[in-house]
């Protein structure tokens, strides 16, 4: 039931918006995704990037999680090497919608509402449709946010630890609460202290298998490209269905690991300090889309395809570095799903207050705590597909404000 209702909401209809609002916003601000760099080149040298390192640490912490390992490894293994293509092509256009995303929550955020809410309720001028975004939101922080992370964080923690799942769903628990009980503060300190370890530690890792692989690049882009357009599959005489899934989880998994289209970044980067200035956050939050996806998710793709043949990293990894794989990966996914659930505790508490209009959350960090260390203790598929519904169903409202609102998108 739950992968038939997953298949109704990621049908046509979601990845048509998803795609026409990257394009449409991609023309609209003339290919912006190419002045990023420029852009960041000119702030370095005045000194004006450190203010926003916390955020960008913050946000892309709750980017990076396990999708930029497992999510991967799963759209290799649902769609084949083409999958990775279209991941590329849902982060270059999810770049330009990030973008709109976050110049719009700068417009229309102010101490009453932030982030996606305020621009739908403002900009739309439809309280409901913010609060149906909401509830979804607190739906997706609960099982894309929590509980996933929670699931694939320890099936690599306990391939090298032999302790009981309870235990370590109880030690989850303690250290989330911690943490997020210290609200946005907290949550931005702890991000800037671990998502750049554990980011070289992976980049590291990668590039070390890479370059032994070296000499099978060629032919893994080639496959790449080739099953990306069906031209493999034309060949050996398969229908375009298998080109179809190809596209699909390509996109589903790209939106899964960078959060594009969805309206968490917004959200995570209304608690900057210079949170309504467009610019700034429209072009960190384009960073950490190219961080997430064109760079970690890259790595991940070419080291599986490079020497894996059950197609996860683990396999490969164990051909270059050996018996210590398991508890490299362990430390790896422990951070970045620990970042993750952090910065999606911050989304969901946000949208929660918007339903409530409450400050005091405590009780809700105390659940969500609850609820994303059990993640330990259940089936991943299960997970997996609940995670995939409540993306789908927050992309709808916010595609549709974005592209309702496009006369309203800054021009700086």
């Amino acid at each position: 039931m739950l992968e038939k209702i997953n298949s109704f909401v990621w049908g046509g209809g979601l990845i048509f918006l998803l795609l026409i609002t990257g394009i449409i916003y991609t023309l609209k601000l003339r290919f912006i995704q190419f002045r990023i760099f420029p852009y960041f080149l000119r702030r370095a040298k005045k000194g004006g990037f450190r203010a926003q390192f916390k955020t960008i640490c913050m946000s892309l912490g709750t980017a990076m999680g396990t999708g930029n390992i497992t999510g991967v490894a799963s759209a290799i293994s649902i769609g084949g090497a083409g999958a990775v293509f279209w991941m590329w092509v849902s982060a270059f256009l999810g770049m330009a919608t990030v973008y709109a995303e976050n110049s719009l929550s700068a417009k229309y955020t102010d101490e009453s509402v932030r982030g996606t809410m305020a621009y739908i309720e403002k900009g739309l001028g439809s309280k409901r449709i913010a609060a149906f975004f909401s509830i979804c939101c607190v739906l997706a922080c609960f099982g894309m946010g929590g509980m996933v992370q929670a699931n694939a964080l320890s099936e690599s923690v306990l391939a090298c630890i032999d302790i009981p799942p309870f235990l370590l769903a109880l030690v989850l628990f303690v250290l989330i609460f911690a943490i997020i009980s210290g609200g946005a503060k907290r949550i931005g300190s702890a991000a800037q202290f671990l998502l750049p370890f554990a980011t070289v530690l992976y980049t590291v890792l990668c590039l070390i298998v890479i370059v032994k692989y070296k000499s099978d690049l060629k032919i893994v882009f080639t496959r790449i490209f080739q099953e990306a357009f069906g031209i493999k599959q034309t060949i050996g005489g398969i229908s375009g269905y298998t080109l179809s899934k190809a596209v699909s989880a390509g996109l589903r998994r790209g939106v899964f690991s960078n959060e594009a289209g969805l309206g968490s970044s917004p959200i995570l980067h209304s608690s900057s300090d210079n949170a309504n200035n467009g610019i700034v956050q429209g072009m960190s939050s384009m960073l950490e889309v190219f961080i997430d996806t064109m760079l970690c998710c890259t790595l991940t793709a070419v080291v599986i395809l490079c020497g894996s043949k059950d197609k996860t990293v683990r396999s490969t990894f164990i051909n270059v570095i050996g018996d210590k794989t398991d508890l490299f990966i362990a430390v790896i996914m422990f951070v970045f799903a620990l970042c993750t659930v952090i910065g999606w505790f911050y989304c969901g508490e946000t949208a929660f207050r918007y339903l409530f209009k409450i400050k005091n959350t405590l009780i809700f960090a105390f659940v969500f705590s609850l609820a994303a260390s059990m993640g330990v203790l259940f089936k991943a598929e299960a997970i997996w597909s609940v995670s995939d519904i409540s993306n789908g169903l927050m992309a709808f409202p916010n595609l549709i404000a974005l592209i309702l609102l496009i006369k309203n998108v800054r021009r700086e």
